[in-house]
């Protein structure tokens, strides 16, 4: 699978950061008594359970076709991604959001403030430093595409979610630390209520987008449109393809795309030289765009329905 050394890099990065940042963050609630603490360290834990879907996302996906599965296990990173988004949803939105409801009637205030706020700033400090490494490899791949166009198009569903997290949980501490300053300063804790739910439903927003994106992948979405105009391109380095139809170019997974085309070519064409014609065919699809692991080809008339390939 393309860039799974890359992938499993930043996943073992986010999830040793949120390891160090949820022991912190559990210590400071435990001493201060703050929604807002316990919803971040619920976040992180949270995270860190998702890192391991992750990992174990990108171990399934790279297994070799079986019997049962004879195009390969490349959908496993997106369920696995899917499942992720799910997690993040309920176990990290829903519960920091009845966190801070639960905490809206309390009055009880919060104790060793500095605490909490040394806390989150190291917190703040090791998130921003995972999520710029995150943005570095994202900044890497989508090379002249705009950052968030790359996001929507990107097929890496792994380095999305590990963004997305990451993202989250730096805007979260943000939110966390505004809200603990401001029941210090002013003696209501009502604002570390509203620091909880202003944490939820940011994790919530980004779990639905992130069930979006990678139901799409899930359902089977069209591979880039590069690998459809390399296939057009290796039909016309031969004149004897008179045309290329019914081209179908399916994402089965990171950097794993299957191809199915119809060639119609000249009728003068014996048996023979067509299978060295479609052989040559392939080879030039193949070395313009590493990312096609299954390619089928038909020669075939135009004008019959897509649907009898």
């Amino acid at each position: 699978m393309a860039g799974a050394d890359a992938a499993t890099k930043h996943i073992l990065q986010s999830l040793f950061a949120n390891l160090v940042i949820a022991v912190s963050k559990g210590v400071g609630a435990a001493l201060t008594g703050s929604g807002s603490m316990v919803a971040e360290t619920i976040h992180s834990l949270a995270d860190c359970g998702n890192q391991l879907l992750l990992l174990l996302g990108v171990s399934q996906a790279q297994r070799r076709p079986t019997p049962t599965h004879p195009l390969g296990h490349g959908p496993a990173l997106y369920f696995w991604s899917f499942i992720v988004s799910l997690l993040l949803f309920s176990g990290g939105g829903l519960f920091s959001i009845y966190e801070g409801i639960h905490k809206l009637d309390s009055t009880a205030t919060i104790d060793n403030p500095m605490v909490a706020i040394a806390i989150l700033v190291l917190s703040l400090a090791l998130e921003g430093w995972v999520t710029a490494g995150n943005v570095v490899e994202l900044n890497r791949r989508r090379g002249a595409m705009p950052f968030f166009q790359f996001l929507r198009a990107t097929k890496d569903s792994d380095l999305v979610v590990v963004f997305a997290e990451n993202a989250a949980a730096v805007l979260g501490l943000a939110f966390a630390l505004a809200a603990l300053g401001l029941a210090w300063l002013t003696g209501d804790p009502v604002w570390d209520a509203v620091g909880s739910l202003c944490i939820g439903a940011v994790l919530v927003a980004v779990a639905v987008l992130l069930a979006i994106e990678i139901a799409s992948l899930l359902i089977g979405e069209a591979a880039d449109a590069a690998i459809v105009q390399a296939v057009f391109a290796a039909a016309a380095h031969d004149v004897r393809i008179l045309s290329v139809f019914d081209v179908i170019a399916v994402q089965r997974g990171p950097g794993e795309v299957l191809v199915a085309a119809k060639l119609h070519v000249a009728s003068d064409v014996t048996a023979e030289a067509m299978y060295d014609l479609v052989n040559a065919f392939e080879d030039r699809v193949r070395a313009a765009s590493a990312e096609v692991k299954w390619l089928f080809v038909e020669p075939d008339r135009p004008g019959r329905d897509a649907g009898e390939m």
